[in-house]
């Protein structure tokens, strides 16, 4: 792995391109279901109906003000988008890798309750 400083973000650091991940760490390292072009992380989900939509886009708004790094999110009719890039980096860094694979999580736990049925 090329590139891929192991260095958390730090707001004081400024910009800083050493944190930036090469795309081939990117492809190399990126959570199941994940997609990298043009610099950014990202995944869509889908679902049955708008309401879980927004539901699922407001968890994952909890989840990444918790966590301190925020996506884009973009809701659809049935998908919602989560795209990650460090915008003083100018892409994806190791902090977007680790709250993807949160997210992904966040989806196990929700896909899991809605193939229970609750």
């Amino acid at each position: 792995m090329t590139g891929m400083c192991p260095e958390l973000y730090d707001p004081r650091l400024g910009y800083d391109p050493a944190r930036k991940l090469t795309d081939g760490d990117v492809q190399d390292l990126k959570p199941e279901g994940w997609w990298g072009d043009d610099g950014k992380l990202f995944r869509e989900f889908h679902f049955d109906s708008y309401p879980a939509c927004v539901d699922f886009a407001v968890r994952v708004a909890a989840l990444a003000e918790a966590r301190g790094h925020h996506p884009d999110l973009h809701i659809y009719f049935r998908k919602v988008r989560v795209n990650y890039f460090t915008h003083d980096a100018g892409g994806v860094t190791a902090l977007d890798l680790e709250n993807a694979r949160a997210v992904s999580a966040l989806w196990d736990e929700v896909s899991g309750a809605r193939e229970a049925g609750a």
